[in-house]
């Protein structure tokens, strides 16, 4: 993938999201729709996410000059928090009027959109010039690990976000646990809990670029990472009724909004100082590795949720999140870009 054009990859993987969800409501129609079948069409999505994401970023540093990158990543994270803040209510009410299996079928074809979309980008995309010394070889698939792990930035930024994503998501479950079980809350002020406080991730990426021009790069990446560790910790002291309810939203507030500011940078900044021709592959490399924290995390914390309470084990996320500010990359003067 990483000496192939990416729009094609990109519209592909599109393609294959698509036909993979299609089999649903098909397998629904003719009866024959199992669990097997849900686990292998999660999996083709999954892999095919994973392969978009890489291709996106590759593509996108081939269409605009270093000086646009970070008004670009702002612009897709403020896309994402939309979604974020639109997405679920929306599931929810077409899943209520049209059913789970027309709101898959309704899925699938985003996707199909999506790939008649970036067909339609005008853009010329040059080729990637593969070296002739460098034949293709099973190896490749670890370059980017190599990569990465070589990098004296890089290396401590993935620690950084695989062990900050891992441990928040870990503990979605177990909040839902404490606030739906132990709090008594009602679904509706769960789901406002974690929907309204997305807005604050919609504003943190519009202000990234505005921060980044007026206190740098570095500074605005080092601060916002290290702000958005502290909120967790908070959520272990959640309480009952409506003083509780504004508590874990004005940590999720504060959260999501400096990761609406920390994400486009740390975006920028991985792009920048990753060559052209190994993007591909060690934004594959980051992703899977985050996701595979995520899950074993997850799994983890599901354990220490049963044995400690579900209070105590969010507690001690909360803590070890504290610590990955000191995994944050050291002043590169080299590498600072000005007025971006």
């Amino acid at each position: 993938m990483e000496f192939r054009r990416k729009r094609p990859v990109l519209i592909g993987a599109d393609l294959v999201r698509f036909a993979a969800l299609l089999t649903v409501p098909a397998a629904f129609a003719f009866g024959v729709l199992s669990l097997v079948q849900l686990l292998l069409v999660s999996v083709v999505v999954a892999a095919a996410d994973i392969t978009f994401r890489a291709a996106s970023a590759a593509y996108l540093k081939t269409l605009l000059p270093a000086g646009d990158l970070l008004t670009a990543n702002a612009r897709f994270e403020s896309t994402a928090w939309t979604t974020t803040i639109v997405g679920p209510p929306l599931g929810g009410a077409a899943i209520g009027l049209l059913g789970p299996v027309a709101t898959v079928l309704a899925d699938a074809v985003s996707y199909l959109l999506s790939a008649l979309g970036i067909r339609a980008i005008g853009a010329h995309e040059p080729r990637p010039e593969r070296r002739e010394s460098a034949p293709a070889r099973a190896g490749d698939l670890l370059d980017g690990w190599r990569y990465v792990l070589a990098d004296r930035a890089l290396r401590p930024l993935l620690l950084n976000t695989a062990l900050f994503n891992g441990l928040v998501m870990a503990t979605d479950a177990l909040l839902a646990v404490l606030l739906l079980g132990e709090l008594g809350f009602a679904p509706w002020q769960y789901g406002l809990a974690f929907a309204a406080p997305a807005a604050g991730g919609l504003l943190g990426a519009r202000l990234a670029r505005p921060l980044v021009a007026r206190f740098g790069r570095h500074r605005v990446l080092v601060t916002a990472g290290t702000l958005r560790a502290l909120w967790p910790a908070g959520l272990a002291f959640a309480g009952p009724g409506t003083a509780g309810l504004l508590l874990v939203m004005g940590i999720e507030l504060g959260l999501v909004f400096c990761c609406g500011v920390f994400n486009p940078v740390c975006a920028t900044y991985r792009l920048e100082r990753t060559p052209a021709a190994r993007v591909t592959r060690t934004l594959t490399a980051w992703t899977v590795t985050a996701r595979a924290a995520t899950a074993l995390l997850t799994a983890l914390w599901g354990v220490l949720g049963g044995l400690l309470g579900a209070r105590t084990a969010i507690a001690l996320a909360g803590v070890l999140l504290l610590a990955t500010p000191l995994l944050l990359p050291r002043p590169d003067p080299t590498r600072e870009p000005s007025g971006t």
